[in-house]
C-alpha cells in the first residue's frame, strides 16, 4: 500500500491536472463562440455561391469549364482530409480520418488511383502512417493565427492545378460539420467537378442575361467557389474542434474531481488506520509498564 506521503503527492498531482483541464475548457469555450459565429456566417455565402453556379450551369450545359463538367473519367481520385493540428479533443480528428480511411480503402479495392492531401497535423501523421507515399501534400493550419482565405487559398490552388492538369478526375473533401458542442459529424463533399444542386437555390431555374457570357463567368467563379467551399469546411472544422475540446476537457475535469474524492477518502482511511495503530501501540506499551 502506498504511504501517506505518496498519496498526498498523488492527490496534489491530480488537483494540478484538474486546474489545467479546467483552464483549457474555459479557453475552448471562449474561442468556440467566435468560431461558431464564423462557421454560421460562412454557410449562407457558400450556399449562395452554389445557387449562382447552379443558375449559370443551367445555361451552359455540357460545354462549361472543366471544374464543372469534369474530365469524363473516374480513375484518378484526390482525397483531401481536413482535421485539427492539435489534440485533446476526444475523437474529433480520429472520426474524420476513419471516414476518409474507409473511403480511400474502398477506392483502392476498386482499382482506383488515389492521392491524398492532408490538412492538419493529425491528418498528416495518421494518413502518412496508414497510406505512406499516397500523401502527396500536407498543410498545417497553425501557420496562421486565424482560419481565413489565406488558409484556404493555397489548398484550392493546388486542387485546381491538379484537376486542370488531368492529375485528378474527382476531388473529395472530408471534414467535420459542426452541429453543436456535443455533435460534430464527419462529412464529405465533392469539390471537383463542382456539384450542381438545383435544390441549393430557389432561383436555379430563373432567367438572367449575363455579361460577359456564362462560360466566362464560370471560368472565374469556379476557382473562387473552390476556395469558398474549402474555407467553409475549415471554419466548420475549427468550430467543431473547440466544441469537442470543450466537452473533452469538461469530462476530464469531472473525472479528475471524482478521482480526487476517491483518493481523499482512501487517504483519510489510511491515516485513520495509522492513528488507530499508533494509539494501540501506545496503550499496549503503557500496560506493559
Amino acid at each position: 500500500m502506498a504511504s501517506l506521503k505518496e498519496m498526498r503527492d498523488r492527490i496534489g498531482s491530480v488537483k494540478a491536472t484538474q486546474k489545467i483541464t479546467k483552464a483549457m475548457q474555459m479557453v475552448a469555450a471562449a474561442k468556440l463562440k467566435r468560431a461558431q459565429e464564423q462557421a454560421e456566417n460562412a454557410r449562407p455565402y457558400a450556399s449562395r455561391m452554389a445557387s449562382v453556379i447552379a443558375n449559370l450551369a443551367a445555361g451552359v450545359g455540357d460545354d462549361g469549364p472543366r471544374l464543372m463538367t469534369g474530365t469524363g473519367a473516374d480513375q484518378k481520385h484526390l482525397v483531401v482530409v481536413a482535421t485539427a493540428d492539435k489534440g485533446l479533443a476526444g475523437g474529433f480528428s480520429t472520426n474524420v480520418i476513419r471516414a476518409a480511411r474507409d473511403h480511400i480503402n474502398s477506392l483502392i479495392a476498386n482499382g482506383k488511383d488515389v492521392e491524398i492531401v492532408a490538412v492538419g497535423r493529425k491528418s498528416r501523421d495518421q494518413l502518412t502512417r496508414l497510406f505512406g507515399d499516397k500523401v502527396v501534400k500536407t498543410f498545417e493550419l497553425s501557420e496562421h493565427k486565424t482560419v481565413g482565405l489565406h488558409s484556404a487559398q493555397p489548398i484550392a490552388e493546388l486542387l485546381a492545378e491538379k484537376f486542370e492538369a488531368d492529375e485528378a478526375d474527382k476531388v473529395t473533401l472530408f471534414y467535420s460539420q459542426f452541429k453543436s458542442v456535443i455533435s460534430q459529424v464527419p462529412s464529405s463533399r465533392l469539390l471537383a467537378p463542382a456539384e450542381v444542386d438545383a435544390d441549393a437555390s430557389a432561383d436555379a431555374g430563373a432567367l438572367y442575361e449575363y455579361e460577359p457570357s456564362e462560360e466566362d463567368i464560370l471560368e472565374t467563379l469556379l476557382p473562387r467557389n473552390l476556395t469558398t467551399q474549402i474555407l467553409a469546411a475549415l471554419l466548420e472544422n475549427q468550430a467543431g474542434f473547440f466544441g469537442a475540446q470543450m466537452a473533452a476537457m469538461d469530462n476530464a475535469t469531472r473525472n479528475a474531481g471524482d478521482l480526487i474524492s476517491a483518493l481523499t477518502l482512501q487517504y483519510n482511511r489510511s491515516r485513520q488506520a495509522q492513528i488507530t495503530t499508533e494509539l494501540i501501540e501506545i496503550i499496549a506499551g503503557a500496560e506493559a509498564l
